[in-house]
């Protein structure tokens, strides 16, 4: 009789899916960071919600083909969410998330599933602690007889260059604190780390966009050289949910 079978080193293939099939529609404008006006098929034109307060360099050209989700609440202001848009990053046409709230689900998702192979093992995952000056850690992750891990999670949906993916795609002073706050905690003695997740599906490596925000690239090599691990995983995007694939590398 066969043993059991070894894990695959990245994440199982378990989607977070989408509540209801997503709403194809083209961009006409994004403004005020969190609106955006779209044309649906039929000629209609909506304002929707962007979850997404970055710059989006490179992926909010009027005319291009987005999807949106539409909440089933009846109090929200602005039912429709804008979720996916396709963008050619110079390998052809591919969906590329723009929703920021999704990445914590997804880890949220991986790491109660014990499907991410660097946090494997913890038994007790809680959201949104305090900690450090003034910040809350996306996730703080503890087992008996280890110290407990520290894990940030940073969405990232910018590619300049072929293959590329980078982040921040714009000046980011909060995220500079929190590179901060976790070197502060490994210093402790505590496990630090952060997890970029790339929801673009043709990634093949992360670096810091230092020219953007030289700021951040600073903090980066600082918390880096005090302990604090940093990792990156690439996504598969489709219209019907979005899937946490595999580990990229971090270039220096």
């Amino acid at each position: 009789m066969s043993g059991p079978r070894p894990r695959p080193n990245h994440p199982d293939r378990a989607p977070m899916k989408f509540s209801s099939a997503l709403i194809p529609a083209t961009l006409l404008r994004r403004y005020k960071r969190f609106l955006a006006d779209v044309e649906l098929a039929d000629g209609q034109t909506l304002t929707v919600h962007v979850a997404n307060p970055g710059a989006m360099t490179g992926l909010q050209a009027a005319g291009a083909r987005v999807w949106l989700s539409k909440s089933q609440l009846k109090t929200r202001k602005l039912p429709y969410s804008w979720e996916l848009v396709e963008a050619d990053f110079g390998s052809g046409t591919e969906l590329v998330g723009v929703n920021t709230g999704h990445p914590n689900a997804l880890v949220a998702e991986a790491l109660a599933a014990n499907r991410i192979p660097e946090f494997r093992g913890y038994d007790r995952i809680r959201r949104e602690v305090r900690y450090g000056q003034a910040s809350r850690v996306d996730f703080l992750l503890a087992r008996d007889g280890q110290p407990p891990c520290y894990l940030e999670v940073k969405n990232v949906h910018l590619m300049r260059r072929k293959g590329l993916a980078e982040f921040p795609d714009s000046v980011t002073a909060r995220g500079a604190r929190h590179l901060a706050e976790l070197a502060a905690m490994a210093g402790t003695g505590a496990r630090a780390a952060l997890l970029y997740v790339v929801q673009i599906g043709s990634a093949g490596s992360l670096a810091v966009a230092e020219d953007i925000d030289p700021a951040y690239g600073q903090a980066f090599r600082l918390a880096r050289r005090n302990g604090v691990e940093a990792l990156a995983y690439t996504c598969r995007v489709g219209r019907d949910g979005i899937t946490l694939a595999k580990a990229i590398p971090i270039l220096p």
